[in-house]
């Protein structure tokens, strides 16, 4: 189905006036039985604007695949477009130097929940209030959910909010918590703890394909969601005020040279930007630095984990949908937090993965084979045995909670979401908060738009919000286990059994991710088993699994700040850690023509989960996005 919406041009040459195609809708691809995406990556071809870039882009409904979004145009007197109907705005379309420009009145970057809430929110109001508003969302991943990884459990407290009829209108939330459990591990045990949890009421789900519902109902209020398109810089005024984003070029040969169907990125204005990049969001990161946003409210560092996950189909007997298991202790050293969750979905699907604290110490652990070695528990072997591996990916999450979130207003705009990191890190939750955040980013944009008022209001809400409350009662259970594992444990029961999230003390987290790293000579070598091919893969199979894929010639988007830093620091003080804490096999040292190790940047496997840019020990690694359609294809995770 092709939905495209021409607009006539400006050029810097009238003479070679060209017809712009922008697609009104994004992708939301169905997905097959074993977890695949139906349209995947449109034969690696850079995705665009429409045809201005050169290939028109096809998509397919999952859930409306009937569904027909129509619009009438008629020009006005500039000659440019009006579009009536869904969306109603006159959208202006000029050259700024060599970049083209659309206006909008909201921008938000990422179509994640905080997003699209934030989207489907704002146009809420519009209709409420009859005013008329023009939103747009970009989202680098090749199709709405493509980049979304999340447990999940979800809790549809905002959601119910959100949209209150989700349950008539064929959300994919639809396998309730049966039975709820948690263990303490050992090499060769399972300890039963009484569960902390209180999941009654919530789902498991697949976010990725939640997401993907929520961007087909943020479409039917008028939102255009532009899949396909990388935000790589924030756009100011003179006043230094934001005034929107900047997408990617196209085109970029890895030498740095313009190939043949090279196209300069879009310039996306918006008098209001709204960040919603998740966990570690790159302009998020360097709006927080411009702005000075945590010292602003003297918020504490964010901390950070990574989440390794895996979607399996298992032996239908051995299946118990909305089963929940999580566990702590092996195959982590008692000094380094983390855990795991297994999570029984439906079609005889289960989501498995291990989470683990990137504030370990250790240089040589290896976070993906930690994963691999917990499938072999004698307690989780067995549910595997028979099954087979649908899908594999990893994605960083904050852990920092109520001390470290920053405060996320600056002049044009605001920050949502993970981007500012609002996880509930003992419920392990963060799409509800996420989305309430977007919400009442949402309303708060709404009031300046339409009311004149200004985006503080969204500061003043979230702080009046059950979103605070609840991160407050939350914030000693991470900081507790800084003094290790048991330890952890008993602040986290007085805290949860006695003091119920109203102890009088704030706990302060330790050092920052990276400053943790301990050098390698305080520690011993880690021998990990040989996977097996059954239970246990090597990092290429999983890649594999989870539809990676990126233009090999275009310039890396790992930036090293020194290049000189890996061979004369990280390599001879820390081991080359970076070859383990990546669970894509990104960053390898080999051998060059003196037989000396160099480091190898294999930026194609890139999962986008920003555990690099947050472990590194130097902090010389520096993600940016790649073109916008490369990176991970989830579609059941």
């Amino acid at each position: 189905m092709q939905r495209f919406l021409s607009i006539s041009s400006k050029s810097t040459s009238l003479k070679n006036q060209k017809q712009l195609h922008l697609p009104l809708v994004s992708s939301v691809s169905s997905a097959t039985p074993k977890g695949q995406s139906c349209s995947h990556y449109f034969n690696q071809k850079s995705p665009s604007l429409g045809s201005r870039l050169g290939f028109d882009r096809v998509f397919s409904s999952g859930y409306f695949p009937n569904r027909v979004n129509l619009r009438e145009h008629e020009r006005n007197g500039n000659g440019f477009l009006r579009s009536k109907g869904l969306v109603g705005e006159i959208r202006n379309y000029s050259s700024e130097t060599d970049r083209e420009s659309i206006d909008y009145d909201v921008v938000i970057v990422g179509a994640g929940p905080a997003g699209l809430s934030a989207a489907i929110r704002f146009k809420q109001l519009c209709q409420e209030k009859n005013a008329d508003f023009s939103v747009c969302v970009v989202e680098k991943g090749a199709e709405v959910g493509a980049h979304i990884l999340s447990g999940n459990v979800f809790e549809p407290r905002a959601l119910n909010e959100l949209l209150p009829q989700w349950k008539d209108e064929e959300a994919p939330i639809n396998v309730p918590v049966s039975s709820d459990k948690f263990w303490l591990l050992t090499k060769d045990r399972a300890i039963s703890l009484p569960s902390p949890f209180d999941n009654k009421g919530n789902y498991v789900i697949s976010l990725s394909q939640l997401v993907r519902w929520m961007g087909v109902k943020a479409e039917e209020l008028g939102v255009e969601i532009y899949p396909g398109f990388a935000a790589s810089e924030i756009l100011y005024d003179e006043d230094n005020n934001v005034v929107g984003i900047g997408t990617n070029d196209m085109g970029v040969a890895k030498d740095g040279s313009r190939k043949e169907n090279f196209q300069r990125g879009v310039a996306l204005k918006g008098r209001i930007t709204l960040l919603a990049e998740g966990c570690r969001g790159s302009l998020s990161q360097k709006i927080m630095k411009e702005y000075k946003l945590r010292e602003k409210v003297q918020a504490q560092h964010q901390t950070y984990a990574l989440g390794i996950k895996e979607v399996w189909e298992i032996d239908e007997k051995k299946h118990k949908p909305g089963a929940v298991l999580h566990t702590l202790g092996w195959p982590l050293d008692s000094k380094t937090y983390g855990g795991s969750f297994l999570y029984h979905m439906k079609d005889r699907q289960i989501s498995i993965g291990l989470v683990v604290a990137l504030n370990y110490h250790n240089p040589f652990l290896n976070p993906y084979e930690e994963f691999q070695k917990l499938k072999h528990h004698p307690s989780i072997k067995p549910l595997l045995e028979g099954g087979t591996v649908l899908q594999y990916g990893a994605r960083t999450l904050n852990e920092g909670g109520f001390q470290s979130v920053p405060y996320p207003v600056f002049p044009g705009g605001a920050i949502i979401g993970c981007s500012a990191g609002f996880l509930n890190v003992p419920k392990i939750k963060g799409t509800h908060t996420a989305m309430k955040s977007g919400m009442l980013a949402a309303e708060a944009t709404f009031g300046v738009l339409h009311e004149g008022s200004n985006m503080e209001a969204y500061w003043d809400a979230l702080r009046s919000s059950w979103v605070w409350e609840e991160l407050h009662r939350a914030r000693n259970y991470r900081p507790a286990f800084e003094y290790g594992l048991f330890p952890g444990l008993a602040l986290s029961a007085l805290e949860h059994y006695v003091l119920k999230g109203k102890s009088p003390f704030t706990f302060k987290h330790g050092k920052p991710d990276h400053e943790a790293t301990n050098v390698a000579k305080l520690h011993s070598s880690i021998q990990y088993p040989k996977p097996d091919g059954v239970l246990s893969f090597d990092v290429p199979t999983s890649l594999h699994r989870s539809n990676t894929n990126h233009n090999h010639d275009q310039p890396a988007h790992l930036r090293l700040r020194d290049p000189n830093i890996p061979e004369t620091v990280n390599l001879p003080e820390y081991a080359g850690p970076e070859s383990r804490y990546c669970p894509a096999r990104v960053y390898e040292y080999v051998p060059n023509e003196k037989n000396q190790l160099k480091l190898q940047i294999n930026a194609q496997n890139c999962l986008h989960c920003k555990a690099c840019d947050i472990k590194d020990p130097k902090q010389n690694i520096e993600w940016t996005v790649p073109e916008g359609g490369g990176g991970p294809g989830y579609s059941v995770m």
